[in-house]
């Protein structure tokens, strides 16, 4: 398919998603940049629902930037344990936060690189935050989106997320990333799903998919 043509489809699924998840956000709660920051690192092989759930107890006891910078690793470590890879989130989380503290009184940075340089931050995470947090265009290569742009044929057979980010740029007009990324969340959790098969007789995409045609 030329890029051209690419483009077209693009913004024929981006129009086909935005009437069927009109209301389509981040599904971390969230009411601060810092707090997005933990929960996407939380987030690793772990559900946003049990992160959600997680954070809370965590922001209870460490209710800003400062606190949680000053937290023991190992006290942080036991509250987020339920989310799996405990120890080393807990490190990343305790050094992000006081970075955070030391560096940006407290503030998350909007600027792309230096979101790169926070320990625990990839650039998923650092899409998120300039997307969610910013304003900025972003574009998030999760799991959901790889897999649903590579099924609807916009991008070929590419898995890593950064060659996959690099692609979509490309097609997706910068104002519509950040939000496209978050209704294939959804529709890969409610209609294109992984564990089952996919529902393309619930799809509205269904007669312009590439796994379709």
């Amino acid at each position: 398919m030329t890029q051209k043509a690419k483009k077209a489809l693009a913004l024929e699924i981006i129009q086909r998603l935005k009437e069927e998840y009109p209301d389509a956000g981040c599904t971390l709660d969230y009411d601060q940049a810092w707090k997005l920051l933990v929960s996407v690192r939380l987030a690793a092989q772990c559900t946003d629902a049990r992160v959600n759930v997680v954070v809370e107890g965590l922001y209870e006891k460490y209710p800003d930037v400062a606190s949680l910078a000053a937290a023991d690793v190992g006290d942080i470590e036991e509250i987020v344990r339920p989310c799996g890879l405990g120890r080393s989130k807990a490190r990343d989380i305790s050094a992000c936060m006081k970075i955070l503290h030391e560096e940006y009184d407290d503030h998350v940075p909007d600027d792309f690189d230096a979101l790169l340089k926070l320990p625990g931050v990839g650039r998923k995470s650092a899409n998120l935050i300039m997307g969610d947090v910013f304003g900025k265009p972003a574009i998030v290569t999760d799991t959901h989106c790889i897999r649903l742009v590579n099924r609807m044929g916009l991008v070929d057979g590419i898995k890593d997320p950064k060659k996959v980010e690099m692609e979509l740029w490309k097609i997706i007009p910068p104002e519509e990333g950040s939000d496209f990324c978050h209704r294939l969340v959804y529709h890969g959790r409610d209609v294109c799903t992984a564990r089952t098969k996919p529902r393309c007789d619930q799809c509205c995409l269904a007669d312009i998919c590439k796994k379709k045609i």
